[in-house]
């Protein structure tokens, strides 16, 4: 019978995301996903400290990781993944729908090194695909709405969902970045929760829903099916459509935004630096009419 893999979550309250370090202890072989660099956009100072929490649990539990896994790329943290990948050898791998999401912010910030075809990235993984983790495999479940590029990683019993769904009583991500569509996120979500009620489901965020004193990150099919504010049984895909788009209409731009996604199509690779040899990130401008 196979292991079942050591999850280890790594909360960070900065950006309200959940980094993960899964391991197979019968290998000895591990994969990271959607690690978080610490950057402070006031300041443009960018530190390894969250992800060398990381590396030092690994060392901890002497794993070797093989994978940093990226669920999309994210609009609200700047990836660790070049350093992880610098300090372990691992690969760098996200979906292979990436393409996209280079297209459509390669021409908004005007980023002419940005390839549109996925090449910064090692491994560009595409829906059913199973990579190996040690005595475990790791499948690949696109699931578009958020983001075209959106996947889950599901190892064993275990599926970590991006930000596809949250906690129950938080409820869905957003769908109105470029190139989301919230009748692709439910249909998304209607796949996510057909797996086997007992799947255990690992956020990438948890924001603390009203009422509720501690953050969470760890629940089941079975309790989103019969909870979640937005999708439980019984919603049906217009009703979820109707409510995801009122309510997104209502939301503003995360902090990190513009910062995260410029960085995040290239791989967490900086922009080219300029003639004086520094990196700059680019803000798009636009004066209201």
């Amino acid at each position: 019978m196979p292991s079942q893999p050591v999850i280890d979550a790594f909360f960070d309250t900065a950006t309200f995301t959940i980094t993960y370090l899964v391991s197979d202890p019968a290998s000895g072989r591990a994969a990271v996903i959607d690690p978080v660099l610490d950057y402070d956009h006031r300041s443009g100072k960018a530190t390894t400290a969250s992800a060398d929490r990381v590396l030092a649990k690994a060392a901890e539990r002497g794993v070797q990781v093989d994978w940093i896994l990226e669920t999309h790329a994210h609009a609200d943290h700047l990836t660790a993944a070049p350093h992880l990948k610098a300090k372990t050898g691992a690969s760098v791998a996200i979906g292979e729908h990436i393409r996209e999401v280079q297209k459509i912010f390669g021409k908004v910030f005007n980023a002419t090194d940005v390839s549109g075809d996925g090449r910064e990235f090692d491994r560009l993984v595409r829906d059913g695909e199973r990579l190996p983790l040690g005595t475990l495999e790791i499948e690949v479940m696109h699931l578009p709405g958020h983001t075209p590029a959106d996947v889950a990683y599901r190892i064993a019993d275990a599926v970590f969902v991006g930000d596809t769904i949250f906690m129950p009583d938080y409820g869905t991500a957003r769908a109105d970045f470029p190139g989301g569509d919230a009748a692709q996120l439910y249909r998304s979500i209607r796949r996510l929760l057909a797996l086997p009620p007992a799947t255990r489901l690992f956020m990438c965020h948890d924001y603390k829903a009203p009422g509720r004193d501690s953050y969470a990150w760890q629940t089941t099919v079975e309790e989103e099916r019969a909870r979640n504010v937005h999708v439980h049984d019984g919603i049906d895909e217009a009703t979820f459509v109707a409510l995801r788009t009122k309510r997104d209409a209502t939301l503003a731009a995360p902090v990190l935004l513009l910062p995260s996604v410029q960085v995040n199509i290239r791989a967490g690779r900086l922009p080219p630096v300029d003639t004086n040899g520094v990196a700059y990130l680019r803000i798009p401008i636009r004066l209201a009419a």
